[in-house]
């Protein structure tokens, strides 16, 4: 077997550095999944004796790469555990321990506006009364509360209704408590009552103002919805976008033109990199005298990193100006920038400092794409294809045209897993009408706005706002009519996390070797495909705090209980049931029967009838009644602790059982229950749960 092995591996060279970073974020991902302490320390533990004894099974000189693939990949891993590990005990502090009214006494960090949702939210250093230390919280402030001097360094007084963060509404669903552990907030909330400005706002004046000075002056010059996006082009606030526009741009797969990422940083970057390097070439003088692509690297850096600090130096910022100051390193050095060992460093570099985001969506997207690029532009035909060659301008436009709907196209395949396992739905026309919003923004947009807000200073700057307007009104008008198709929107159940770490374990080694062997990566790829193609969506999805249900299998809308509470949890009960329709209030329901404290409805699953009773209200029950409707039912659901007398034939689901178990998804058809409790394990944020 060793020989084996070891014949393959020097059969079939590769970069080892792309690897050990896979192995790094491996690590990360384990310490995630691993439930708990132990099971951490021991995962630690056989990584490092796997590297001890990698000597022991594969000999020096006969079987070399073996052993250094054991040793290399065994270390990283252990370090990639070991890093999240420490991150972890550095910055998490434990969450507010239950939901509560109280004073607070906060300086602000930092404020956001968010116009088009009438609030502002909030970042502060508070004393809660009753808590026993000051803590980060994150709080909602209505618009009708807000008044002069509420700003970053201010002191305020207030009352808030807290509450820890929140984990995942659902099995799959979005694990808010996880994010806010690693950011260092323990509650978030709202404001309630008056805000008292004790002291106005001072500190961190620099770099919030000319965000905020930025962001009027666009919205002062640019109306509606063009304007919207274009002041979040220039400040990073997205505040100000519409909901129906933010909807329209994530179905029609461009979502992520609405915030600072990779794409801007690099347009920024890259324009800054060009002007210097072909302005100072007109000098002959400097030219000759200074190494022009250094000066242009450093200069594109800057522009780079001053770019994310006025956008509001948001951590996926932060990781695509790390990732693009990498490449422009190697430009200055004379080296590819588009190598999977560039890639690979930058990847590194992001992980050791922010090793929680290998599990978000932003990280998997980003380095995602860029990987597809670079495996495709690796592959032997396409170098072929784009090798230069004596013809006419027409055939070199068309054949550079379609070197771009081919990256699209693979970009959009590969990601289209990625989308629908975090967010369960994703636009399928993506690849098509990013080849023309990506050119009309990075290309048109944001130059013309750059450009305004230069001209604005001697009062020229009205064509520029002119194109910016127009050239983003485009932008959108794809973005709806893209939206609108037919089939433009897919949508699946969540996935098991593991089937999506078959998929990606197949889409790495695809990218990642070199020659036919790289197709065995197709093998797990399509197994995961397949499997994920064959889950069935649950029956009846249950919110953690019993207020929200979802029942699903009655045709095209998924029918719900408190359909006019809460639409965000109603948005999450469709995403998770992988439906694309309505929500339909259960007492509508033709087969409901309801009145003031309970809907009860029969559903026909797997040749059996399950007979529901959901409670809808919170007054004080007759317990003889009570206790006949619960003997007449399968499955009972309330969101308070019903009384003891409550016996249903199946299943109790009450105050009680979702306080131990979170929001839960039942499968009538296999009798499968999964909770969230099941998947949450005993990380420090679920503590005190």
């Amino acid at each position: 077997m060793q020989r084996t092995i070891e014949q393959f591996l020097s059969a079939h060279p590769f970069e080892r550095a792309p690897w050990l970073a896979v192995g790094f974020g491996a690590g990360i991902a384990a310490w995630i999944v691993l439930p708990g302490p132990w099971q951490w320390a021991g995962f630690i533990t056989l990584c490092a004796a796997a590297a001890v004894f990698a000597p022991l099974v594969a000999r020096e000189g006969v079987a070399d790469h073996l052993r250094h693939a054991i040793m290399g990949m065994a270390l990283m891993l252990a370090a990639g555990c070991g890093t999240i590990w420490t991150k972890s005990a550095l910055v998490g502090k434990p969450p507010l321990p239950a939901r509560i009214y109280a004073p607070i006494s906060a300086t602000i960090l930092d404020r956001q506006d968010e116009g088009a949702g009438a609030r502002v939210r909030l970042l502060l250093a508070a004393r809660v009364a009753g808590a026993d230390r000051p803590m980060l919280i994150r709080v909602m402030l209505p618009d009708p509360l807000d008044r002069p001097g509420i700003a970053a360094g201010a002191t305020i007084t207030a009352k808030a209704r807290l509450e820890p963060p929140p984990p995942p509404m659902l099995p799959g669903a979005h694990d808010f408590a996880f994010a806010a552990w690693f950011e260092g907030v323990g509650a978030t909330g709202s404001i309630e009552g008056p805000v008292i400005v004790q002291r106005a706002g001072t500190r961190a004046a620099m770099l919030r103002g000319t965000q905020q000075a930025l962001h009027a002056e666009v919205l002062a010059h640019l109306g509606g919805s063009a304007g919207a996006i274009a002041a979040t082009l220039a400040s990073g606030d997205r505040g100000a976008i519409a909901r129906s526009d933010a909807d329209a741009m994530r179905d029609a797969g461009f979502a992520h033109l609405l915030s600072i990422s990779g794409l801007h940083v690099s347009a920024v970057i890259a324009a800054a990199y060009v002007l210097v390097f072909r302005g100072l070439g007109l000098a002959g003088w400097i030219a000759l005298r200074v190494r022009l692509p250094l000066v242009a690297a450093v200069c594109g850096a800057t522009a780079g990193l001053a770019y994310c600090l006025i956008t509001g130096s948001q951590v996926p910022t932060m990781r695509a100006a790390a990732g693009a100051v990498l490449m422009l390193g190697a430009l200055a050095l004379g080296r590819d920038p588009l190598s999977m060992r560039l890639l690979a460093v930058a990847a590194l570099f992001v992980m050791v400092f922010w090793p929680e985001a290998v599990a978000g969506p932003a990280f998997q997207m980003s380095f995602g794409a860029v990987v597809a690029v670079i495996a495709l532009h690796d592959a032997a035909w396409v170098r072929r294809f784009v090798a230069r060659r004596d013809e006419q301008w027409p055939m070199r436009v068309l054949r550079h045209a379609a070197m771009l709907l081919t990256g699209g196209v693979v970009i959009g395949f590969a990601l289209l897993p990625v989308a629908l396992f975090h967010f369960h739905r994703a636009g399928l026309y993506g690849a098509v009408a990013n080849l023309l919003a990506i050119p009309l923004v990075t290309l048109v947009s944001m130059p013309s706005l750059a450009l305004a807000l230069v001209l604005d200073r001697v009062g020229l700057g009205a064509p520029a706002w002119w194109v910016t307007g127009r050239s983003l009104d485009a932008v959108l008008w794809i973005a709806h009519a893209t939206a609108t198709l037919p089939g433009a929107v897919t949508t699946l159940p969540a996935m098991p996390g593991w089937v999506y770490g078959l998929w990606l374990a197949g889409a790495l080694w695809l990218a990642l070797w070199r020659g036919w062997v790289r197709g065995w990566g197709l093998v797990p790829m399509l197994l995961a495909l397949c499997l994920w193609a064959t889950i069935r969506t649950p029956d009846i999805l249950i919110a953690g705090d019993g207020r929200h249900v979802g029942i699903t299998g009655l045709g095209p809308d998924l029918v719900v209980l408190s359909p006019g509470q809460g639409r965000f949890a109603r948005d999450t009960l469709l995403e998770m049931a992988g439906m694309s329709g309505a929500a339909i209030a259960v007492e509508d329901w033709p087969g409901a029967r309801c009145n003031h404290d309970f809907c009860a409805l029969a559903l026909d699953r797997a040749a059996q009838r399950t007979v529901l009773l959901i409670g809808r209200s919170r007054r004080r029950l007759n317990d003889d009644g009570l206790a006949q409707a619960c003997a007449q039912s399968d499955i009972v659901i309330a969101d308070r602790v019903l009384a003891p007398v409550c016996k249903p034939r199946r299943m109790l689901v009450d105050g009680t059982v979702l306080a131990r178990s979170g929001g839960m998804a039942i499968d009538l058809g296999t009798g499968m229950v999964t909770t969230v409790a099941q998947t949450s394990g005993s990380h420090p944020w679920n503590a005190h749960r």
